[in-house]
């Protein structure tokens, strides 16, 4: 990946993620956070492992991203184009599991 990626990379990230680390940590504390999500065998989700890697990754200067981390970071992109392009629920967004899902993603669509 070239630097013209990496930052391309960087700019998308940082447009997914519009939750600040410790908003994202307070959250993945809560029990909505922990009951939503696909569950791979164990039990944590993907998306709350997933929110503990953007904490990780946001805290770590720019210089020090590695190779493993730009691919978290596509793949967090990609996670909440998909689910914001579903559309939440009519009623109740701020209480649903779509909402809960993104958060553990960092993103709140409910954040202006």
């Amino acid at each position: 990946m070239d630097d013209d990626d990496k930052k391309s990379v960087r700019d998308d990230f940082a447009e997914a993620v519009n939750m600040a680390p410790a908003a994202i940590e307070k959250f993945l504390d809560s029990e909505d956070s922990k009951r939503v999500g696909q569950k791979d065998g164990g039990g944590e989700s993907v998306g709350h492992a997933s929110g503990r890697r953007i904490v990780e990754i946001k805290r770590k200067k720019q210089g020090d991203l590695t190779d493993d981390d730009y691919a978290h970071m596509k793949k967090v992109v990609g996670y909440v184009h998909r689910h914001l392009a579903q559309g939440g629920p009519k009623d109740d967004a701020e209480h649903s599991d779509w909402r809960y899902s993104l958060m553990n993603w960092g993103h709140d669509p409910l954040k202006d």
